[in-house]
């Protein structure tokens, strides 16, 4: 198949143009002074934020480092802590107050997110749940053991401060007691799962954490209500879990006294594991039940754990847990540690004996294709959550095999990039992290083990229907603001078809890549907006996009792009053809033609999206020397056209 690409300026010159058509009187809804008017930014750059898209010269954010002792009491299913915040407050502001987020108050049936469910089955609740979780916050002191003032709202506490605290590097300490018990099914982020070994705790929004103070909105106090997720400070962990001695604990930090918690066989494994490509068994099935695969002589045992520049942490436990592990190899010469916790039950069949083989995997690709791995290990864990993501430890679905168990490893992993490393507001923008990691996804899953789980290519004109329906609300509303069955289409799919076409049919795949990779590397562990993401894009691509943003992103257009008219030059089909298309939808793409001879020879046109910068109907030349059977628009399927009907013309 031979391609042209070429652009038209001259078609009006064609002296037999103007008999052959008449003024297009089909119906469009487009307006190209809409699509592609320059205005499009809420703000210009400042010193904060560039509008070249990468933090300005005065960026600030503010950090907090903590200290937590916790113990899990696994029959009353209940964690009790002590968490010390130190807090550095990097903003020009002087602060008066610091608003913590209390996320298992979710789990109240007098919170906002339990009396905003409406009755029916919900991931994040249901009515008839008998369950009453949430905090009981014990205590509220500063550094020097004095209470403080506090008052608890939802799932937000104020905390008062009895001094201002200073801009540009006034810090303080806070340290809060508290106890919550474990919901079982908590919003699928957190919960129990009962096997025949003993429950699965999957510990997460597990202690009282400072919200975010922006150069954007100052405070983010927005409630947890379940759709939207988290954004938060960078710091340091130090943790302490103790536990009961049969309980194996795992956490996205390192383990910093594998030796008081594991045998000295298990340790002789682990150290194995982290030189072995292949999956190392450091505690096996047969092993779980047996008194041996724990240390001797122990009621409960404390697991420590550090994770530096990390916005969060989270951790698991279970007597049941078979443990492997295999080494992962990083592009800058590093290692870090795949490991994999799951119950007897998960074995068999393609299960989650091949978890610790899927981690490795998606943490390589993704470290070499984007930016390299920052933890010391990658945690898998086999729970009731049907799929999770905290830094360096992912909740997956224990009953997962095969691509199933592939597909969700791979994207929780895949959050690592999206949210962990590039912080943005999840409460506000769940596409800046599900959109960005359903993309990066779908190129890691082509490239797993040859391809065995790759997926066909997709159909745009199918999905259109699906993606572009009236009821759906633009990608860029909050989750909250969203209906719950359209989050899996705004948060997910349709970002990650909207990057697709970007890379593979606006931008080419070496300008996306580059720019792409460019907007990780300048907001790594920084708050990114929408706006910084678009920055990014245009200048280090080089290309004025406002016009997919605001047809993608910021609004909830379609497209419909058709063909009206098909003639010959002079009436001779050795002439060539003229064909005229029209755009009849709000949305602008570029135009792909495909026309067939009636020798079966075919030839496509590609014209870019700025044919419709200043037109509502286009007209070209179509360059054959015998008459045409067909000319078809888009015929792979790529654009998400909701009204293929019009898409073609035959003789």
């Amino acid at each position: 198949m031979r391609t042209n690409y070429f652009l038209i300026s001259s078609i009006v010159a064609l002296t037999s143009v103007s008999q052959l058509f008449a003024q297009n009187t089909i119906q469009s809804k487009y307006s190209y002074e809409e699509a592609f008017t320059p205005v499009f930014y809420p703000y210009n750059g400042s010193e904060y934020r560039s509008a070249s898209g990468m933090p300005g010269p005065k960026y600030w954010q503010n950090k907090v480092d903590y200290k937590i002792k916790a113990h899990l009491d696994d029959e009353k299913k209940k964690v009790s802590g002590e968490v010390r915040m130190s807090y550095t407050n990097n903003s020009p502001d002087k602060l008066d107050f610091m608003w913590i987020q209390l996320d298992q108050n979710l789990f109240s049936k007098k919170s906002r997110g339990m009396r905003t469910i409406s009755v029916g089955k919900s991931r994040y609740g249901s009515h008839d749940v008998p369950f009453e979780g949430g905090y009981t916050i014990e205590s509220v002191k500063s550094a020097d053991g004095k209470e403080l003032k506090y008052l608890i709202d939802d799932t937000r506490m104020q905390v008062f401060l009895p001094q201002g605290l200073n801009p540009a590097g006034g810090s303080t300490e806070i340290q809060i007691t508290y106890n919550y018990t474990i919901p079982g099914y908590g919003a699928d982020r957190t919960g129990v799962l009962p096997t025949k070994n003993g429950d699965i705790f999957a510990v997460a929004q597990w202690y009282p954490r400072v919200a975010v103070y922006d150069d954007i909105l100052g405070w983010n106090a927005q409630p947890y209500t379940g759709p939207g997720e988290f954004y938060l400070e960078y710091g340091n962990f130090e943790i302490a879990i103790t536990a009961p001695a049969k309980q194996v604990v795992v956490c996205g930090g390192e383990l910093l006294n594998p030796e008081e918690v594991y045998t000295a066989e298990q340790l002789k494994r682990w150290e194995q594991a982290r030189s072995s490509d292949e999956t190392v068994v450091i505690r096996s099935d047969e092993e779980v039940t047996k008194g041996s695969s724990r240390p001797k002589g122990k009621k409960e045992l404390t697991w420590k754990f550090r994770l530096n520049n990390s916005r969060d942490i989270a951790w698991a436990a279970s007597s049941s847990f078979v443990i492997d592990a295999a080494r992962i190899n990083l592009p800058d010469g590093k290692k870090s540690l795949a490991i994999s916790a799951y119950p007897a039950e998960s074995i068999g069949n393609n299960g989650w004996e091949r978890s610790t083989e899927y981690t490795k995997s998606s943490i390589e690709y993704y470290a070499k294709k984007w930016f390299s791995y920052p933890y010391p290990v990658a945690v898998n864990v086999a729970t009731i959550v049907g799929g999770m993501e905290y830094p360096g430890i992912v909740f997956c679905k224990s009953t997962a095999k095969d691509a199933g168990l592939w597909g969700v490893t791979d994207h929780e992993f895949g959050h690592i990039w999206f949210p962990m490393i590039v912080g943005s507001n999840e409460r506000l923008y769940a596409w800046m992290d599900e959109g960005f990691n359903s993309f990066i996804n779908s190129l890691s899953k082509n490239e797993f083990n040859n391809g065995e789980y790759k997926s066909p290519k997709y159909d745009g004109h199918r999905l259109a229907q699906d993606y572009f329906q009236d009821d759906t609300e633009p990608i860029m509303s909050s989750p909250q603001n969203m209906k719950e069955k359209n989050i899996g289409t705004l948060a997910y799919r349709k970002p990650q078809l909207g990057l697709t076409i970007l890379r593979e049919q606006v931008l080419g795949e070496e300008r996306f890549d580059r720019a792409f990779k460019q907007y990780i590397e300048y907001w790594a562990y920084k708050h990114p907006t929408p706006y910084d993401f678009f920055h990014t894009m245009e200048n280090v691509a080089g290309e004025n996009l406002s016009w997919f943003w605001r047809s993608w992103f910021q609004q909830s257009w379609k497209l419909d792009q058709a063909i009206t008219n098909v003639a010959y030059v002079d009436g001779d089909p050795s002439k060539g053809a003229i064909v005229t298309v029209a755009n009849l939808e709000k949305m602008p793409m570029p135009l792909i033609v495909e026309a067939t001879t009636t020798s079966g020879g075919k030839e496509t046109i590609k014209l870019p999206v700025e044919i419709w910068e200043r037109n509502k109907s286009f007209v070209f030349t179509l360059p054959t020397t015998e008459a045409l059977s067909s000319v078809v628009i888009d015929p792979e399927k790529i654009f998400p056209d909701i009204n293929p009907s019009n898409n073609s013309w035959n003789n």
